[in-house]
């Protein structure tokens, strides 16, 4: 039997780098399109808009599928591929002649990528019942913490040499993540005994998710909250500042201190969940998380803006994590890499829309106005979260020969 502990150290060192290659070139691509030339404020935001929303795209429709193989050739290979994935495609971003062809390597990114996803369902499954969330738990603070040392060191790397050098860097800190996976992991796949057993076709489709579509929406509603005014920091950031040079540093520096809240919430919400309803731990996140970031609009200095992103990332880790959990609780292990598959494709709908929503409120309102509407979208989870949970305990007491658990499961 494999040693989950081992497995769960090595991945969580992976995701970790993983988290730091991430964000080391990612959050200051605002600055990279007007370094490469974007200086009309209209067309900046378009290309802000296209940047994030072009992975979501992709990823939407690759994850299903990229879901059903993990169920039959193993996780840990998906795994390899979403790592080493973003080695090839960060690397070549730091190559990128024009914006036009970094929105296509996005796309890319998002056909081949989503090792947060792969990592989550491996974990998942070599996982103990009754330390899922734990695991899941360590893993989210594995990746914030990843984030937090990636957009620090990445905010005064670029600074210093530059954008397309920092992609560069990027793609060689994933490479080290993709060696740990590579050397570090094993998955037990159980073969078959009879040569004419054959494997079941594999499942494309959203057909065995059953009750679970609930889920899946609530997970897209997260998405979409969670991406809605990730994209549009740097640019409050330089308005407050007053240009472009030393901005990266401080996007950098608020990014990361993101990630240090995230890195304490997470551990604190998986085991929370292991004991708490998701769905009580979801309201209360989405009420803080809400208020902090109507704060965050309101901003004028730079304290104060750390103080309310800290407060904001805090509050708001209780929000993904907690329904990956809860998705890991009902969904049985031969059927989990598919159905995680459809719940990044769920979040991934979250995700372009965000910035399709957010762009449009930039383009008529200016960019505080996005982070008033993201604070209205959090505000919006909590009657969302209440009649999905009514709707699923409803659905459970007409059919009591339903495999979805309750909520108090």
């Amino acid at each position: 039997m494999i040693a989950w502990k081992r497995n769960l150290y090595f991945i969580i060192a992976a995701m970790f780098l993983s988290g730091t290659g991430f964000s080391f070139a990612v959050p200051f691509v605002p600055f990279y399109f007007q370094e490469m030339g974007v200086r009309d404020a209209h067309a900046l935001k378009i290309w802000i808009m296209l940047f994030n929303f072009a992975p979501a795209f992709t990823l939407a429709i690759f994850s299903p599928i990229w879901g059903a193989l993990s169920d039959r050739y193993g996780r840990r290979l998906m795994l390899l591929r979403a790592t080493f994935g973003s080695v090839v495609v960060l690397f070549l971003m730091g190559a990128a002649p024009t914006p036009a062809a970094l929105i296509i390597l996005r796309l890319l990114q998002g056909a081949l990528t989503g090792s947060v996803s792969a990592s989550q369902t491996m974990v998942s499954v070599c996982s103990p019942k009754e330390r899922v969330g734990f695991s899941l738990g360590m893993l989210s603070a594995a990746v914030c913490s990843g984030s937090t040392s990636g957009a620090f060191f990445g905010g005064m790397f670029a600074e210093m040499f530059g954008y397309r050098l920092a992609f560069v860097a990027s793609s060689g800190i994933l490479l080290l993540a993709a060696g740990i996976v590579l050397f570090g992991t094993e998955e037990y796949i159980a073969k078959r005994k009879d040569p004419d057993d054959r494997p079941q076709k594999l499942r494309f489709s959203p057909g065995n998710l059953g009750s679970n579509r609930l889920i899946l929406i609530m997970l897209a509603a997260i998405g979409v909250v969670m991406l809605f005014d990730a994209g549009w920091l740097p640019l409050l950031v330089q308005e407050i500042h007053g240009g472009i040079s030393g901005a990266a540093f401080i996007t950098g520096s608020l990014a990361a201190a993101g990630g240090i809240a995230g890195f304490i919430a997470g551990p604190v919400i998986g085991r929370l969940a292991d004991r708490i309803t998701p769905p009580v731990i979801a309201r209360f996140s989405s009420l803080g998380a809400g208020f902090m970031t109507i704060l965050t609009a309101l901003a004028g200095c730079f304290p104060f803006l750390f103080f309310t992103r800290f407060c904001t990332a805090f509050c708001a880790g209780g929000l993904d994590p907690v329904f990956q959990i809860w998705l890991s609780r009902v969904t049985p292990e031969k059927d989990r890499g598919s159905v995680f598959g459809w719940a990044l494709t769920a979040r991934s709908i979250g995700w372009m829309l965000a910035p399709l929503i957010s762009g449009a409120v930039a383009r008529l309102a200016g960019v505080r106005a996005i982070f008033f509407a993201a604070a209205a979208f959090y505000f919006l989870l909590v009657p969302l979260i209440s009649f999905i949970v009514s709707r699923l305990e409803k659905n459970r007491a007409e059919r009591p020969d339903n495999p979805v658990p309750g909520i108090n499961s």
